[in-house]
């Protein structure tokens, strides 16, 4: 059994003296991890740092096991961002959020072409917006999509301003009165298909999204938490706002 793919790394751990476990997210075969032999070395290290874009072949005997991989860089996003700490700490959490959310071997091609946006996007100031708007889709694509059209309580279109925590649904300025300290705050921008988050708007976007990843997503995943790296991200933007 074996499979060409394009893949995204996710992750490279070693194994033994010289070999990696490498974890990739690819279009057709979804998150899929397996050996590289000699992946830890000088050679081949480089080429499999997280975030890189690689060409990929796949080989095992039964489609159940770990199998192996053989490698080529096609695009290396992790070198170009050494210089830039902030899109460094992006890169990161994107891609551990997606490898903790996503089921093994499942394929999800919406997820892939996103992340695959989203890197491209990482030179650019407004790269923290599509982070955002990233993980509100991945939580539509996992199944658990928030309903930002209409107010909940109202049905109206107009002044969205919330979302309950309970529903995932959109709340008016007005419908929001009288349950203001148990809401949740819907930036402005992720109204908006072409629009920009503001610094604020960035942090209350990840608090929102993170409500829900934490809820529906990271609690059940195989790593059982919200990502570390995730959290580092976080935590940096929110001090842009000091």
């Amino acid at each position: 059994m074996d499979w060409n793919e394009e893949g995204i790394v996710l992750s490279a751990r070693k194994h033994g003296e010289t070999s990696a476990i490498v974890t990739l997210l690819t279009r057709g075969r979804g998150v899929h991890a397996g050996l590289v032999r000699g992946g830890s070395g000088k050679r081949k290290r480089g080429d499999l740092q997280p975030g890189n874009r690689v060409s990929a072949h796949w080989r095992g005997r039964l489609t159940e096991h770990l199998g192996s991989y053989t490698c080529e860089l096609v695009l290396g996003y992790a070198a170009t961002l050494f210089d830039d700490a902030d899109s460094l700490a992006g890169l990161s959490a994107a891609l551990a959020v997606t490898e903790s959310a996503l089921p093994e071997r499942e394929e999800h091609p919406a997820v892939f072409d996103g992340l695959m946006v989203l890197l491209g996007s990482l030179e650019t100031p407004d790269w923290p917006t599509l982070y955002v708007k990233w993980e509100l889709g991945l939580l539509g694509e996992l199944g658990f999509g928030l309903d930002l059209q209409t107010c909940a309580a109202t049905g109206i279109a107009e002044d969205l301003a919330y979302v309950s925590p309970k529903s995932g649904r959109a709340v008016s300025v007005s419908a929001a009165e009288p349950y203001l300290k148990s809401l949740l705050v819907l930036p402005p921008f992720l109204l908006d298909k072409g629009g920009a988050g503001s610094p604020e708007e960035i942090v209350d976007g990840m608090i929102l999204t993170g409500y829900f990843l934490d809820r529906h997503v990271f609690g059940h995943s195989r790593h059982g938490k919200s990502p570390q790296a995730r959290q580092r991200l976080f935590d940096r933007l929110r001090r842009r706002l000091e």
